[in-house]
């Protein structure tokens, strides 16, 4: 048995080995402070309780973590298992470890549940989010791996939850930050409670077949080394292993193979000084052994995101046994296998490699810190990846994912309509809340509903931060409550009237009301009404609207009465009385009236467009664009001389015509989205939209839309150019 002061005496030997400048006094009070306080409190193997923060403390010094990580490790279970208090620790060893601390018994109290892939995303995000302080999560992972070694102490029940926990939870989060060794080892020993059958086959076959892959590897490692003292590589280090249980298991079971038949079982690691030395490494391998055709990886030009590089290639051996050879120089090595906790190496590799924008996530760790040094590079490095979330549970232990600043409606609204709608109180973490309270990652929300509930209130379309909970909200309102919301926006419409120097009167005059409310979209002003005071349309939307449309009606007005005026002065200086010409469709045609009057398709004209009618046998009068072809003067056969015939259009056109545009574009991603998105834009309605790709890459769509002339035609042409891929908008003719 080792001793207490034994596994001290090893942790202090560990850090004098990196931190030269660490305060090993400090660290013996914390180990005395841990000790005192767990006092007599066992394991279940029977070993006195501090054995494990010990251990926890000697895994963070494995990783070469600061001295404040030491003592937060040494002190991480005081405050949840102790009658230490965060203040106490704050004032002994300073207000950053009892932040540390603090931290980690927030992490410890977390529930876990059998719950859906995203479920388990939400919940690895919100540990991210709950740790300001990245050391909260290292201390975390290395107290889960301690546990996870300690497992066999356990009861099966036990050993199952914590090992899918860790499997689910903390070996993702592990390979998230770039801790490969750490990942690995969580990996196999969890499968070794998940699977025990599988686990213990894999580790009986590896352990008989040891020696057997002991002299193949040794005949290898010999083989690469004189190979590099040959080509005068410097400094290498060449070993061999065997795939750890938990990747041989995933490979059988995912491809349904026997061991013997896992491909690539051994692999080698080859540690160089510079990336130079690499490539020549990858040309020694390659000239040694033949290469397998698309095994080759160079993680060294492209990282991964968690930072990791390294040369991969798989190659066949003399025996024709295939293996991995792993090629990376030692600062690789460092951060593949601890990741964010190889702090001053994981910084320089950052430097080399051309600054922080390569590893955008990893960015967002790092808030600056250019001139750190080694102890004060991992104090200050700080989680924020989620700072526009917030994670909190229900209280059967789901994760729900919010905006932040949530408040419990928001909350209620997530789960359901109902449950939004009936709320009448909130409690968080066991305490009743108003419902503007503000919701923090880990909180565990329950809503209290009635059936007697009046429904939401107004006030909360403010307090709400989600869209989804403001259109829920908007939904009831505009099923429940519509004399209420007529009332609320006769007021805002009425106000926003006056605003704009306008009076209900002018609205609701019986010769203008209905091309007034035509304009808006609405049967009625109840409507109207009704859709302001539940929030689904504007007050100050409709009043625009209405002014323009009153804008209009005025001017048909003054037209009317310049014509009136003049066929007064006709009358008094004895003049024939100017007659105004009867339109069809918007269009005037010289010398006929109430003749039949039909648009074209080959040339589809709208208002604004120069136009010539055509008179057809039986079909009334085409009108067709003057620029179409079919319209050409030079085209025009003598027999139909005399059917072509004058025709402009009138003062009271339609509202709106149809017409077709013609896209052309070169072919992409999302480009249809695009399209329609601008048509939408410009408020336009499209009867028809077809598109089809031609050989050589190109899109080309035909839009069937209605326009009111040919002022809005071009903005709409216009905002379709503006899409990028977009290199011709025309309107067919002829």
């Amino acid at each position: 048995m080792v001793t207490l002061e034994e596994r001290f005496e090893h942790l202090e030997k560990t850090i004098r080995g990196y931190n030269i400048s660490a305060d090993l006094k400090l660290v013996e009070a914390a180990y005395s402070y841990a000790r005192e306080h767990h006092g007599a409190q066992l394991r279940r193997d029977g070993t006195p309780y501090i054995t494990h923060p010990i251990q926890v403390a000697q895994i963070v010094a494995e990783m070469r973590l600061d001295s404040e990580s030491i003592l937060a490790a040494l002190l991480h279970d005081c405050i949840e298992d102790t009658d230490s208090t965060y203040e106490d620790i704050a004032k002994r060893f300073g207000v950053t470890v009892a932040d540390i601390v603090d931290g980690v018994t927030k992490l410890t109290r977390v529930k876990y549940s059998t719950m859906e892939e995203e479920q388990m995303e939400n919940l690895r995000k919100m540990l991210f989010a709950m740790s300001r302080d990245i050391r909260v999560i290292l201390i975390k992972i290395a107290d889960r791996l301690h546990n996870m070694r300690t497992m066999e102490y356990q009861t099966p029940v036990k050993q199952k939850k914590k090992a899918f926990e860790t499997m689910e939870i903390y070996a993702p989060i592990a390979h998230r930050l770039g801790m490969q060794k750490i990942k690995w080892e969580l990996e196999d020993l969890s499968l070794k409670y998940l699977d025990p059958v599988a686990y213990d086959d894999i580790a009986q076959k590896l352990e008989i077949a040891k020696s057997e892959h002991g002299q193949f590897m040794s005949a290898v490692t010999a083989a690469v080394n004189a190979r590099m003292t040959e080509q005068g590589i410097p400094n290498a280090t060449v070993y061999g292993r065997v795939k750890h249980p938990y990747s041989i298991y995933r490979k059988m079971y995912a491809q349904e193979k026997t061991m013997e038949e896992v491909y690539d079982l051994f692999a080698f690691r080859v540690l160089v000084d510079t990336v130079p030395d690499c490539y020549n490494v990858l040309g020694v391998i390659h000239d040694l052994y033949k290469p397998i055709l698309g095994r080759f990886k160079d993680y060294i030009a492209t990282p991964k995101p968690n930072m990791y590089q390294s040369l991969h290639t798989t190659v066949i051996g003399d025996e024709g046994i295939p293996f991995e050879v792993q090629i990376r120089t030692y600062d690789m090595h460092a951060i593949a296998e601890y990741g964010v906790a190889a702090h001053w190496k994981y910084k320089q590799g950052i430097k080399k490699q051309g600054g922080e924008g390569t590893y955008e996530w990893i960015r967002r760790l790092l808030e600056n810190q250019e001139d750190a040094d080694a102890e004060d590079f991992i104090h200050s490095l700080k989680v924020d990846m989620f700072s526009d979330e917030v994670f909190v549970f229900t209280p059967r232990g789901d994760v729900v994912n919010l905006p932040a600043g949530s408040t419990p409606i928001d909350f209620a609204y997530s789960i359901h309509s109902a449950i939004g709608n009936t709320m009448v109180g909130a409690k968080v973490n066991g305490r009743m809340v108003g419902f503007d309270y503000q919701l923090h990652n880990g909180d565990v929300v329950e809503i209290n509903t009635s059936k007697a509930a009046h429904g939401p209130s107004r006030d909360w379309m403010s307090i709400a931060k989600s869209s989804e909970a403001r259109s829920k909200i908007r939904q009831w309102f505009k099923r429940e409550r519509r004399e209420e919301n007529i009332a609320q926006g006769r007021t805002s419409f009425e106000s926003e009237l006056k605003h704009a120097g306008l009076t209900i009167g002018q609205v609701t005059a019986a010769d203008v009301l209905p091309s007034v409310l035509k304009r808006v979209g609405f049967q009625s002003l109840d409507e109207l009404y009704a859709a302001i005071g539940y929030g689904g349309y504007t007050a100050l939307k409709a009043v625009n609207r209405i002014r323009d449309e009153l804008l209009q009606i005025s001017r048909a007005a003054a037209v009317e009465k310049a014509a009136q005026e003049a066929a007064a002065r006709a009358a008094q200086e004895g003049r024939p009385t100017p007659q105004k010409s009867k339109s069809e469709k918007g269009l005037i045609v010289e010398g006929l009236s109430n003749c039949l009057v039909k648009f074209s398709k080959c040339c589809t004209p709208v208002p604004g467009d120069k136009v010539v009618g055509f008179i057809t046998r039986g079909y009334g009068v085409s009108v067709h664009r003057r620029d179409c072809p079919n319209a050409d003067p030079r085209r025009r056969t003598p027999a139909d001389q005399g059917r072509w015939i004058k025709v402009t259009w009138s003062d009271d056109v339609y509202e709106s015509y149809s017409t077709t545009l013609e896209v052309v574009c070169k072919d992409r991603n999302n480009l249809l989205v695009d399209v329609s998105t601008a048509l939408s834009s410009c408020k336009v309605s499209v009867t028809s939209l077809n598109s089809h790709i031609t050989a050589d890459g190109f899109a080309i769509f035909h839009v069937a839309i209605s326009v009111s002339d040919t002022t809005q035609l071009e903005q709409v042409m216009r905002k379709i150019h503006q899409i990028s891929g977009v290199m011709k908008v025309s309107r067919p003719a002829g």
